[in-house]
């Protein structure tokens, strides 16, 4: 699936089921909450916290994604083409970071 047809297919999903998208306020809320629900996943899979009875069914695939979900309603109702941003950013960070990380003694 391309990014495109993502974001076509969470817009037909919004019309049928979601009788509208949420407020790009109240998307970006639900976005902080669902990357803070992948935190803990993280945290306690990779790190050194351990799982809480209430943790245990959580799932890191389904945590990014939630994350991937509301981001893309956010590109959607603000109008944005995630496959052309996207690609904008791949060039950014090539052209900014194309030596940065092979210099870098720390990943040595």
């Amino acid at each position: 699936m391309t990014l495109e047809e993502a974001q076509k297919q969470v817009d037909e999903w919004i019309k049928t089921y979601g009788v509208r998208y949420f407020s790009e306020l109240t998307n970006m809320a639900i976005l902080t909450e669902e990357v803070g629900e992948l935190a803990r996943v993280v945290s306690r899979t990779y790190g050194d916290q351990s799982f809480k009875k209430s943790d245990l069914d959580a799932n890191l695939a389904d945590e990014m994604a939630d994350v991937l979900w509301v981001l893309i309603c956010m590109a959607n109702q603000t109008g944005i083409n995630l496959t052309e941003a996207f690609e904008k950013n791949m060039l950014k960070k090539t052209d900014r970071d194309k030596t940065r990380h092979l210099e870098n003694e720390k990943l040595k």
